[in-house]
């Protein structure tokens, strides 16, 4: 993995901000949203994604990637997160690719890999069946049979679902309903027989979908990995995705607040900006210091992550945690210190606050990610 130079990050995170505030602003999430784009984003803001190598930051260079790192990765979704861009970077660039470099057989690898990291093949991790995250509680089956696999169940919650070329399927192949081991991931063709996809409209406007598999005739080659040991490795993807949500969210906080600044700064009453009022001003740096430590948290991780660290899982639940009930906190505020106007679709802030209600539950909440970290630190 290359580790960038300061320069090199900012330089980086200049070529991001830029591509999003000039191709991919708030304004073309309302566009895709308001005439129900059924793709839900923009396939040509996709490949010049992919084109500028974001679709393989995180894919080892011997495979056809930059392997840049997640703190490379991690400046690009904060990025998009200003702007709430829609495109499929998470469910693709972070969790199909690594699923596929670290799982996949040669074979697997030489038809997928190339694919996702020029854009052209999408994927889709089905892993949800509960209202909450809960990535062991799996009823999904995976029936062995003489020449393959039959699925059955279901999954809620699949990011691009509805747009994705290949389904990755978390399946039970053994064990009970919660055990860790018995679980088995799949490659499935998106079009196979059996498999029925509904579209989830999302009220932030993100891309997701409910899907159905019955009967799905599987061969031998969909196996992703080892059969009944799919947990671990799909656990660290997880938390490969957790740290890129982690820093999406900081970036929608970040901007949110950024916004919520401006317009105290604009909004008078007395004849007066009410940013001059000292309860507002309380607010604004509590708000700024639960930015900053959600900064700190966010950056720790995804540094844990690069260096492989042996705490990375537990300081990605703290991101995650903290990521979530600071946006909860900062888009409240905004909200209300933006007053009647912010509750209106025609005042952009009321967007984020939409964004962070479900950007909260992606991949664990704050409790989830609280009890995580606490059983990660012997509690």
């Amino acid at each position: 993995m290359q580790q960038l130079s300061d320069q090199d990050k900012e330089l980086l995170r200049d070529s991001a901000t830029r591509f999003f505030n000039e191709q991919m602003p708030v304004s073309a999430m309302r566009e895709i949203r308001d005439q129900q784009h059924p793709d839900g984003f923009s396939r040509e803001m996709w490949a010049g994604m992919a084109g500028m190598g974001w679709s393989g930051i995180l894919v080892a260079e011997q495979l056809g990637g930059l392997a840049l790192g997640h703190a490379s990765m991690g400046i690009i979704m904060e990025a998009s997160g200003r702007t709430l861009a829609a495109s499929p970077l998470l469910s693709t660039a972070v969790l199909g690719a690594n699923l596929v470099q670290k799982l996949a057989t040669p074979e697997q690898r030489d038809s997928l890999l190339e694919k996702i990291i020029s854009g052209e093949l999408l994927c889709a991790l089905a892993i949800e069946e509960h209202r909450r995250h809960c990535p062991n509680a799996i009823a999904t089956t995976a029936e062995e049979t003489s020449d393959g696999f039959v699925l059955n169940g279901s999954k809620n919650f699949v990011l691009d679902g509805h747009v994705a070329d290949r389904l990755i399927v978390l399946a039970r192949t053994s064990g009970a309903h919660e055990d860790c081991s018995g679980l088995s991931l799949f490659i499935v063709d998106a079009k196979t027989s059996g498999i029925t996809i509904e579209r989830a409209h999302m009220v932030d406007g993100r891309n997701a979908a409910k899907i159905r598999f019955d009967n799905v005739v599987c061969a031998n080659a969909c196996l992703l990995g080892e059969k009944d040991n799919a947990f671990e490795t799909l656990d660290q993807c997880l938390d490969f995705a957790r740290a890129a949500i982690s820093a999406e969210m900081l970036g929608s906080i970040s901007e949110a607040f950024d916004r919520t600044i401006e317009y105290l700064k604009l909004r008078t009453q007395f004849d007066v900006p009410i940013g001059s009022f000292q309860a507002l001003k309380h607010r604004a740096a509590e708000m700024f210091c639960e930015i900053e430590l959600t900064r700190s948290a966010v950056l720790e991780a995804q540094n844990a992550l690069d260096e492989a660290h042996e705490s990375s899982a537990r300081l990605v639940s703290l991101a995650k945690a903290k990521a979530s009930s600071t946006f909860e906190r900062v888009s409240n505020e905004a909200l209300q210190m933006h007053g009647g106007i912010g509750m209106t679709d025609a005042e952009e802030i009321g967007l984020f606050l939409k964004r962070a209600r479900v950007a909260q539950q992606i991949f664990g909440d704050y409790e989830f990610h609280r009890d995580r970290y606490a059983r990660l630190s012997g509690f």
